[in-house]
C-alpha cells in the first residue's frame, strides 16, 4: 500500500496544478461566469447549480467508462484471452446504446431529465454490483453481462445530460458549456484506475479478480448517492426552441419537416460521433493495455497520458469558443490534430509512439462538444429524436475498438492504431462541409 501512495502522488499533482491554476487564473474565472450567466434561458436566473451537478454526473459517466481501461488487461492476464476477447468488454459496454438509445429518450420524454438521472444510476449500481460474483466466478460471461448492465445506466445518463447541457443556454455557446463537462468527464477516466489500484493496494501484476470486489462496494454506494442527489436536485426542466408543438420560439426549418432523419447535416452528425467515438475510446481505453504490450513500468501511470492532451483541449475550447473561433472552426482543427497524433503513433519508433496519442487525445478534446450542437442545431420538435440517434451513435465505443483489438491480434498494437486515420479524416469532411448540408 506504501508502493501504491507513493506512486499515486505525483500522478495527482497534474491535476492539483491544474485546479490551482484554474483558481487564479481571473480571465478563466470571469469565463466561468460569463458560461453560468449564458446558461439561463430566462434572464436574471443562476444556473450555477445545475451546471455543477451536471459535470458530476458528466465525471461518473467518465469514471464507469474508465473502470474498463483497468479490467481489460486483468481479464486478458487472468482468463487467458486474446486481444479481441476481451476488448469485448468495452463492446458490451458500448452495445446497451444501441438497444437503449431511442427508449431512453422515450424515458426522458414521460419522466423529464432528472428522474432519468436518477433512474441511470440505479441502472450503474446493478451491472456494478454483478461484477462482484464475475470475478468470484471468473466468468467472462458474466462480466459482460455485467458490463451491458452498467452500458445501459450509461446510454440513458448519457441520453439525459447532453441534450440537458445543450440547451440549456444558447445553442452558440454550447460548445464552452460542453468543455467544461468534457474536463470532468475525461479527468475521470485515469481516476478510475488509479482508485482501484490504490484501493485494491496491490502491483498491478499480482492483483486477482478477487481483489476487485471490494472497490466495487465501495462504487456501488457511491453511485447510489448520485441517484439520490440527481432526485433531489433542483434541477430545472429545459426544452429547445420549438420542441413542444405549442412552443411559442417555433424553428422554421423543422416545421416543415415530418420525420427525424429528413435532416442530413444530423445523420452525417451522427456517423461522425459514431467515429469520433469509437477513435477516443481507443485513445482513452488502450493506455495500460499498450502500456503494457510495450512493457513498460508501472504501466497504469500512461493512462494520464490521454487526459491530459484532453483537459488542454478543452480549457482551450472554453477560452477560444464562441468568441474567437466558431464550433465548425474548432471541430476542423481538431481533427487535423487527431490526424497528425494518430500518423505519428503509428510511424515514430514503439518506445516514443504512446505519447503521440496525446495529440490524439487532444484532438478528440473538442470533438464532442462541437459535434452534438452542430448536428442537434434546427432539429425544433425533433431534438429528442436528433438526441435518440446520436446517443445510439456511441456504439461506435463498442465497434471500432473490437475493430482495434482484433488488428492488434493480427498486426501488433502499433499497427492496429491505423483504424483512426480514416475516422478522423471523415470528421475533418463533416467539420468541413457535412454539417452545412440542408435537404
Amino acid at each position: 500500500m506504501t508502493y501504491m501512495y507513493k506512486m499515486a502522488k505525483p500522478l495527482l499533482s497534474p491535476k492539483i496544478n491544474l485546479l490551482i491554476f484554474v483558481t487564479r487564473n481571473n480571465k478563466i474565472n470571469k469565463l466561468i461566469q460569463t458560461m453560468v450567466k449564458n446558461s439561463s434561458p430566462s434572464q436574471g436566473k443562476s444556473y450555477l447549480i445545475p451546471l455543477v451537478i451536471v459535470g458530476v454526473m458528466f465525471f461518473a459517466i467518465g469514471f464507469a467508462l474508465g473502470i474498463n481501461s483497468y479490467l481489460i488487461p486483468l481479464l486478458k492476464s487472468t482468463l487467458n484471452l486474446s486481444s479481441l476477447e476481451s476488448y469485448l468488454v468495452l463492446a458490451a459496454t458500448f452495445g446497451a446504446f444501441v438497444i437503449f438509445g431511442y427508449p431512453a429518450s422515450l424515458v426522458i420524454g414521460k419522466i423529464g431529465y432528472k428522474r432519468t438521472m436518477a433512474l441511470s444510476f440505479l441502472m450503474f449500481a446493478v451491472g456494478f454490483y454483478l461484477f462482484i460474483p464475475s470475478a468470484s466466478m471468473e466468468s467472462l460471461p458474466l462480466f459482460l453481462l455485467a458490463s451491458f448492465i452498467s452500458g445501459m445506466g450509461n446510454t440513458f445518463l448519457q441520453a439525459s445530460v447532453n441534450p440537458y447541457i445543450t440547451i440549456l443556454g444558447p445553442i452558440e455557446s454550447a460548445a464552452t458549456r460542453m468543455s467544461f463537462m468534457g474536463i470532468a468527464n475525461k479527468l475521470a477516466w485515469p481516476i478510475a484506475p488509479l482508485f482501484l489500484s490504490l484501493v485494491i493496494g496491490k502491483e498491478v501484476e499480482d492483483v486477482t479478480l478477487a481483489d476487485t470486489s471490494f472497490p466495487f462496494y465501495i462504487i456501488i454506494g457511491v453511485f447510489l448517492l448520485l441517484g439520490l442527489l440527481a432526485l433531489m436536485a433542483k434541477l430545472p426542466e429545459v426544452k429547445a426552441a420549438g420542441e413542444d408543438e405549442d412552443s411559442e420560439e417555433a424553428c422554421p426549418y423543422a416545421e416543415t419537416k415530418t420525420s427525424v432523419f429528413q435532416f442530413p447535416h444530423l445523420l452525417l452528425g451522427v456517423l461522425a460521433l459514431f467515429l469520433y467515438v469509437g477513435v477516443e475510446t481507443i485513445s482513452l481505453g488502450t493506455l495500460v493495455d499498450y502500456a503494457e504490450t510495450l512493457k513498460l513500468p508501472n504501466a497504469e501511470i500512461y493512462a494520464w497520458v490521454a487526459p491530459i492532451g484532453m483537459v488542454i483541449g478543452y480549457i482551450c475550447g472554453a477560452i477560444l469558443i464562441p468568441k474567437y473561433i466558431s464550433q465548425a472552426t474548432a471541430l476542423r482543427v481538431c481533427a487535423i490534430s487527431a490526424i497528425f497524433g494518430s500518423l505519428m503513433v503509428v510511424m515514430v519508433p514503439e518506445a516514443y509512439s504512446i505519447y503521440f496519442i496525446a495529440f490524439m487525445a487532444l484532438g478528440c478534446s473538442l470533438m464532442w462538444p462541437a459535434l452534438w450542437p452542430l448536428a442537434m442545431k434546427d432539429l425544433g420538435k425533433f431534438t429528442k429524436a436528433g438526441s435518440s440517434l446520436m446517443v445510439i451513435a456511441i456504439v461506435g465505443g463498442a465497434v471500432i475498438p473490437t475493430v482495434y483489438g482484433g488488428m492488434k491480434d493480427l498486426w501488433g498494437a502499433q499497427d492496429a492504431y491505423w483504424i483512426c486515420v480514416p475516422c478522423f479524416l471523415y470528421i475533418l469532411y463533416y467539420g468541413l462541409k457535412g454539417h452545412k448540408i440542408r435537404s
